[in-house]
């Protein structure tokens, strides 16, 4: 596979099948007389740290209808990120054989776009049933084409050029697979506020060569867990919303887990100060981006909802700091892997994120009972978050919210919506019942009050009007995919006529303004996100949710940009490039794809 220029008289093998589940992705090859199973596995193990933090993947190769075959692979130092810098290491140990690739006098937390320049790269394989893995590197005709000629490889030595290979292979027969492990692993995984983080398997295995002996020797563990996860997602999401929706979420639990990293401390190695480090992958590229840990919550709340406080600690001990100086929540900690504070250009974001943060506390507070993490970092939430919102939740100024190609708006609804949602929240932990009347205040208005609604209560508008902002927008509207929060934990700011309300109007949304791939986030854009539209359908009737959750789908199913990118979770609806990827790819939000499960099924509730 993926061999542009393959030896002379290869025979190109057959794809005669491809599959993938929530960890694992399958192709079926014809080769000759043989028939060939390649199996990409990645385990997703939240409740297991030591095995999540592991950054490496299976490759397994299977064969039947053939007395013996010898699988081959190799990868160059592309893989590094850097050309003609590379240097090759070879290791074996207790049947293991391990090649690294590394970069002279790399640069410590160097990064080339979404890709880190810094860590060591990893291709290994173990024996099995007395079949050894033979090795080779050098130049990648001359290995190749040895291989194809005669079966084997001539051994490793030290040499490593610019363009060389690594390469591993191993016969296997009908009763023996051969198990590759491949990986990228960086001891110095984060700079936090200067201080290194590591991955949190150091705490157990202090090296690289001992991370992957025990990642080979886990195999067999790890792909039984994998399967009843898989079953248990599968089975969940067919219940809640049919085919379509567990398609979805088949192809969203490794990118959302892909763009975290679970460290420890460096120096200390104590596993009781772990944190996880988000990247927001092709969006900003910063670590702990606030409007992305919000919509990714879902996964986390159903898997294992200790990682939504994970996530949250970088940000709170940054505050705690002393560091942040304005009077609403962080909206980020900086370009990963540096995260050492927001930068000069960071968005302003200040609803948007001091809201996330306090509807982001609740949910972690509330679904694991850690009521000292709550007393420890309430005087935070509140002088950075509840006391900004209580002040001008309601009568914003000019502001940016999630939805950032909207620009600056003031008196956006569904950022009110967040801001009501929030203050109740935080009183909910606190006992601090001022907040909660304020949130609830902020949402009679908004509804009962029909400040954030058209004249007859049919939906809510975008935008409304109040102070310098005049402008009549009764003819606008918008996803409220911030009520989502207020249904999930019961928390009863709005009252359900809000919800039937949405759920209601957002129907005549479809034949008018939409197509195959669904309804825009809001009236003047002509682009949706495919994490809101769950957050939506979530707390809307069963017709309703099928709508949103068909229009995913069939963005997914129908859109000829995800054959080249990872899945998007904004896409055109409308206009030029309907049906196409707009910008975003790869992104954590997916974790928002969960937003059914969790409403369904509620915290924890997914098997590992």
């Amino acid at each position: 596979m993926g061999m542009p220029l393959p030896p002379k008289g290869t025979q190109a093998a057959i794809l005669t099948q491809a599959e993938y589940t929530e960890t694992r992705t399958f192709f079926d090859m014809q080769c000759g007389n043989a028939s060939i199973l390649l199996d990409f596995y990645s385990p997703v193990t939240p409740n297991d740290l030591v095995g999540q933090s592991m950054p490496f993947s299976y490759l397994v190769v299977s064969a039947t209808g053939a007395d013996s075959v010898v699988v081959y692979t190799d990868i160059d130092e592309t893989w590094t990120g850097q050309f003609g810098q590379g240097q090759a290491n070879f290791t074996t140990s207790n049947g293991l054989s391990m090649y690294t690739l590394t970069v002279k006098n790399a640069v410590t937390y160097a990064t080339a776009g979404d890709q880190a320049l810094w860590g060591t790269v990893v291709l290994a394989s173990g024996n099995s049933n007395n079949t050894a893995v033979q090795s080779g590197n050098g130049v990648l005709s001359r290995i190749r084409n040895s291989f194809a000629s005669n079966g084997t490889l001539a051994g490793a030595n030290g040499n490593f050029l610019a363009g060389d290979i690594v390469a591993l292979a191993q016969p296997i027969t009908s009763t023996a697979n051969a198990t590759f492990i491949i990986g990228y692993d960086r001891t110095s995984a984060v700079n936090y506020m200067g201080k290194p983080q590591t991955p949190y398997y150091r705490s157990v295995y202090n090296d690289t060569l001992s991370a992957v002996q025990a990642f080979m020797t886990n195999y067999t563990s790890e792909s039984g867990a994998a399967q009843v996860l898989q079953s248990s997602l599968t089975d969940d999401a067919n219940d809640v919303a049919g085919t379509n929706y567990s398609t979805v979420i088949k192809l969203s639990l490794r990118q959302a887990y892909g763009a975290c990293d679970v460290t420890i401390p460096q120096d200390t190695l104590d596993t009781d100060s772990a944190m996880v480090f988000v990247k927001d992958i092709s969006g900003t590229g910063d670590a702990q981006v606030m409007d992305v840990l919000y919509p990714m919550f879902p996964v986390f709340y159903v898997l294992d909802p200790k990682w939504i406080g994970l996530t949250l600690e970088p940000l709170l001990q940054y505050l705690q700091s002393g560091a942040y100086n304005s009077s609403f929540f962080v909206h980020d900690l900086g370009l990963y892997p540096n995260a050492i504070g927001p930068s000069s250009s960071s968005p302003q974001m200040p609803v948007e994120e001091s809201g996330n943060a306090l509807i982001l506390a609740y949910a972690y507070a509330s679904l694991t009972g850690d009521t000292a993490w709550a007393t420890k970092y309430t005087p935070l939430l509140q002088k950075y978050a509840a006391d900004y919102l209580q002040k001008s939740g309601l009568n914003q100024v000019a502001q940016l919210s999630a939805d950032v190609p909207s620009g600056p708006l003031a008196n956006q609804t569904n950022l009110a919506i967040k801001a009501a949602v929030a203050l109740n929240a935080f009183g909910k932990m606190t006992n601090m019942t001022s907040y909660s009347t304020a949130g609830l205040s902020f949402a009679n208005q908004l509804y009962n009050g029909g400040l954030g609604t058209d004249a007859n209560k049919s939906y809510f508008t975008f935008q409304y009007s109040g102070g310098a902002n005049a402008t009549n927008f009764s003819t606008t509207w918008v996803q409220s995919y911030n009520l989502y929060p207020d249904a999930l934990f019961n928390l009863s700011t709005f009252p359900q006529a809000a919800f039937d309300m949405q759920s209601d109007y957002y129907p005549t949304l479809f034949p008018e303004v939409a197509n195959t791939y669904g309804v825009p986030v809001y009236s003047s854009v002509h682009w949706a996100r495919t994490d809101w539209a769950y957050f939506v359908g979530s707390y809307a009737s069963n017709d309703t949710r099928t709508l949103f959750v068909d229009e995913v789908w069939s963005f997914l199913n129908m859109s000829t940009a995800l054959d080249q990118v990872p899945f998007s979770d904004r896409y055109n609806v409308s206009g030029p490039g309907r049906g196409e990827y707009f910008t975003y790819k790869a992104r954590p939000v997916v974790g928002g794809h969960f937003a059914l499960l969790a409403e369904q099924y509620g915290p924890d509730s997914v098997s590992e």
